[in-house]
């Protein structure tokens, strides 16, 4: 049974009440707790050395990796965090000066968007050291986007360059926070999700999500300098695009938007966020499945990017 399977499993029953906006299943829980014109989302998330992180990773570095990949997942809501409670598990005999260093990471991270942590857990874990954290957020009633959504027809984006984040973007990545934000604010984005797992793997959510289809134009997905720069150098790595499509922890957000918006999008982008690459990957079709078009051929992709327990 692998991470999916699992979750599906074990979703299938869980309990409810009437503040439940919307459960599993998307970046964040979504919670309505009475507050006039505001939505509560909430998130929690793992790192995990020897998943995560290695031992030998600089702590600032662990610190705020953790934290980030919540601020993604909110990001990918298009919502704003407020504050985080944080559990850590360490082995017998940690240095106190690790520890310190590992939050000095998170405190910074933290501090630069306004993100309050509010207590948490400490506890020994004999062979390994993690990090798991719960975050609290907020976006307004009728600006949260979900996995759902897509329709056929839609162009599908993608921030930033993917693929070859395991060489260090993965441990020093910012969240697209204020780009979410804007994008909510500015169009009528149908489907968002951050990309933790690899693009392949991460748009079949919104696919599933969708029962749609997707067809992706492979000249178009923007491959990362290093994922090239590995292909050359090392004869075991991965191709390219490959690496594009299923390496993950490239902590993107992945979105689609109706084909008439398209244009108006990349054009306003370009002059909000100058120094943030937006590429036009592909659009979405009311055929399942997922495909690569390349020149006049298009042809059927089965991978997927990481998942646990596989």
């Amino acid at each position: 049974m692998n991470e999916l399977e699992l979750i599906r499993h074990l979703t299938q029953s869980l309990p409810r009440n009437d503040a439940v906006v919307t459960g599993p299943g998307d970046d964040c829980a979504v919670l309505d707790l009475g507050v006039p014109g505001q939505l509560v989302l909430f998130k929690t998330d793992a790192a995990v050395e020897g998943i995560h992180f290695m031992r030998e990773t600089p702590p600032e570095k662990v610190g705020h990796k953790a934290l980030a990949r919540c601020l993604s997942d909110v990001a990918a809501m298009a919502g704003t965090p407020t504050a985080a409670v944080v559990t850590i598990g360490l082995p017998k005999g940690f240095e106190p000066s690790f520890v310190s260093a590992l939050y000095d990471g998170m405190n910074s991270l933290a501090r630069r968007h306004g993100v309050a942590i509010v207590g948490g857990e400490t506890t020994t874990c004999p062979d390994r050291m993690f990090l798991s954290i719960a975050m609290l957020g907020s976006v307004a009633k009728g600006k949260c986007i979900h996995r759902s959504g897509s329709l056929a027809g839609d162009a599908i984006y993608v921030t930033g360059e993917l693929g070859g984040s395991l060489a260090g973007r993965h441990l020093d990545f910012e969240p697209r926070l204020a780009e979410a934000r804007w994008l909510a604010e500015h169009f009528g984005i149908h489907a968002m999700i951050d990309i933790s797992d690899g693009l392949a793997g991460d748009l079949r959510h919104l696919l599933d999500a969708a029962k749609a289809g997707a067809e992706l134009l492979q000249t178009a997905i923007p491959i990362s300098r290093v994922a090239k720069l590995q292909a050359k150098a090392e004869s075991s790595a991965r191709p390219p695009l490959l690496a594009a499509l299923t390496d993950g922890e490239d902590f993107e957000l992945l979105f689609t938007v109706a084909a008439r918006d398209a244009v108006p999008l990349a054009d306003a982008w370009r002059k909000q966020f100058p120094d943030v690459k937006l590429s036009c990957i592909g659009k979405i079709t009311a055929e399942p499945g997922l495909r690569l078009r390349d020149k006049d051929r298009v042809m059927p992709f089965t991978g997927h990017g990481y998942v646990h327990f596989a």
